[in-house]
Formats: structure tokens, sequence, C-alpha cells
């Protein structure tokens, strides 16, 4: 990843479990002890949605998607949005791509400068 483009960060624990987004805490109680970029990785659509009623500054219709990454064996599941506006099936391969703005920052109720407005959507393959 370009040094203008964050990772899309993932938390490894002792354990082996990898939780996305990162905790301070893992599934096994115990700190962090690196981590992973999943933007590394491709990931299979679970599940998905289109959402026609969406919060003030989100594109409509809005596709969500459920994937899960398989990074060293281990399960890793996220949810966000499906780039463009094709439908996603279930076992599709997406990746994840660098968004600078999900959301018009000036369309909600909180200050602009207050949140970050940039992540990661799942492009279909």
């Amino acid at each position: 990843m370009s040094d203008d483009v964050p990772a899309m960060e993932a938390y490894r624990y002792p354990d082996g479990s990898i939780t996305y987004p990162g905790h301070p805490v893992g599934p096994g109680g115990e700190e962090p002890v690196g981590t992973v970029d999943l933007s590394d990785y491709t990931a299979t659509v679970l599940t998905w949605t289109k959402s026609t009623a969406t919060p003030p500054g989100v594109r409509q219709p809005n596709t969500l998607a459920i994937v899960e990454f398989d990074v060293d064996g281990e399960p890793v599941r996220a949810i966000g949005q499906v780039t463009g506006e094709d439908d996603v099936d279930i076992g599709d391969e997406v990746r994840p791509v660098y968004c600078e703005e999900l959301r018009e920052p000036g369309a909600g109720i909180r200050e602009p400068a207050s949140q970050e407005w940039d992540g990661y959507r799942f492009e279909p393959r």
C-alpha cells in the first residue's frame, strides 16, 4: 500500500484469531500481537443487501456486503459498501478498494471535521 492510502488493518491475537476492526482485547482476552492489512487479500461475499433509504450523504441505492477473508486459514469478516451499481451474489469474490469519501461530509448533522470519511469498499472481481 502507498503511504497516502491507509491499510485496512485487522488485529492478530496470540491465540491465532484475527478481528476486523481491531480491538484492544481479542476473543481470548489478550492484547493484539500484530496487524494484517486486509487490502492485500480477496474475500468471498457471504450475504448482501441493497439499501434504498440511506442516511444523509450516502449514495442511493447503497449495496452492502458481509464478506469473509481467509488469512492463513483464519476467517475474518467485514461489512462494507460494494463499488458501483452492480449487484453481487453470494459466493462472489471481491477485493477491498480504498475510497476517500464513503459519504458526503457536509450532509450529516455532525461537523465534517469531527469525523473521518474515508474507508474501503468491496469491488467484485
